[in-house]
């Protein structure tokens, strides 16, 4: 999926909060809370596995870039066939997703991308402008 694409998902949703151990659990209650809205239901096959990853995702801000990042951003993103969430934070280090697979990772990133490749889904890293964050962009088929 090209940015151009999730650009024009009619569903936008953008939360940020300080990175605490707390955003784990706020992440996962506000995309719950925007899904239903949006008329995704929970009960779909891609919604435990997408909360799943979002949770990991941002669990790794908070271990690794608080230091740098006192916040860590979350935007979802949907349309009729895709869903879509970043997970931003202004730590400059750029984990290396499709890595985590073939080094049989048993972290939360080898986690991340099992389920994102086993669901048919996209995972890319992209760096700030300035290079001093990045967002991990997560893209799955509903």
């Amino acid at each position: 999926m090209t940015s151009t694409r999730l650009e024009a998902l009619p569903h936008r949703h953008v939360l940020t909060l300080p990175t605490e151990p707390s955003a784990v659990r706020l992440s996962r209650q506000s995309a719950e809370r925007t899904l239903t809205e949006w008329g995704i239901s929970l009960r779909h096959p891609t919604v435990d596995p997408a909360l799943l990853i979002l949770g990991e995702l941002v669990t790794n801000s908070v271990r690794h870039a608080a230091v740098l990042s006192p916040e860590v951003t979350v935007i979802y993103a949907a349309g009729e066939d895709c869903l879509a969430f970043a997970v931003h934070d202004r730590h400059p280090h750029q984990p290396p997703l499709y890595a985590s697979v073939t080094d049989s990772g048993t972290g939360g990133l080898a986690t991340v991308m099992e389920l994102t490749l086993g669901l048919g889904g996209t995972a890319v890293v992209r760096s700030d402008a300035d290079g001093k964050g990045k967002s991990i962009w997560i893209t799955l088929p509903l």
